[in-house]
């Protein structure tokens, strides 16, 4: 004998067959997400990521910044007027480096990619206005900060950029300015293959 209650529960049976066939039908059927490229990122994981202040907080106008290849978390950063600043938590914390110098006006930064623990810091800032600092020349650390040595160009004044060569932390070349209000030797582009015990200029136009 067929009870209403029997027609009712063999009605759920066919209804959840019916659900489990069309669920495995449109797994199927759904195209299977494109597999990145082996070594490459995919943007779209960046879609959410907004820009923000990570300091520091009172480090002062910036010129310099520098990353550490293979090292994602640590950065130095040059203030004009405030020194050299260090992270390697991403930005979470940053110690001042450079306190102990003579000189706090930082126009341009590299860490050699030989060796991490060179660090070539170049003084004054290239960015002219009227009250523009001048430097002291270029100043080396070679345990990541920890201590500085000048190592010459005490006359250029104003440093625009440093890059050193990828395969070698002796060989540095340096943007100076030099002295910014009138005509002297010491703009130009310099070059050390000693780690700065003696630089050569390498590229000049005049004296102006």
């Amino acid at each position: 004998m067929i009870t209403p209650n029997s027609r009712f529960l063999r009605l759920v049976r066919i209804i959840f067959a019916f659900s489990i066939l069309l669920l495995a039908s449109s797994l199927r059927s759904a195209p299977s997400p494109t597999p990145a490229a082996s070594g490459t990122i995919d943007e779209k994981l960046f879609n959410g990521m907004r820009w923000r202040q990570v300091g520091p907080f009172r480090g002062g106008r910036a010129l310099a910044i520098e990353g550490v290849v293979g090292e994602p978390d640590t950065y130095y950063f040059g203030a004009v007027a405030g020194g050299v600043w260090k992270t390697t938590d991403g930005g979470a914390n940053w110690v001042p480096i450079f306190d102990k110098q003579p000189i706090s006006s930082i126009g341009a930064i590299a860490v050699a990619p030989s060796d991490h623990n060179v660090i070539y810091a170049g003084t004054g800032e290239a960015a002219i206005r009227g009250n523009t600092t001048y430097g002291t020349g270029v100043f080396k650390s070679i345990d990541g900060g920890k201590t500085w040595e000048n190592v010459g160009l005490k006359d250029t004044h104003q440093i625009g950029a440093l890059i050193a060569d990828p395969r070698n932390e002796n060989v540095v070349l340096v943007a100076a300015l030099g002295h910014a209000f009138g005509p002297n030797q010491e703009r130009g582009i310099f070059r050390t293959t000693d780690g700065g015990k003696t630089w050569t200029k390498v590229l000049s136009k005049d004296e102006n």
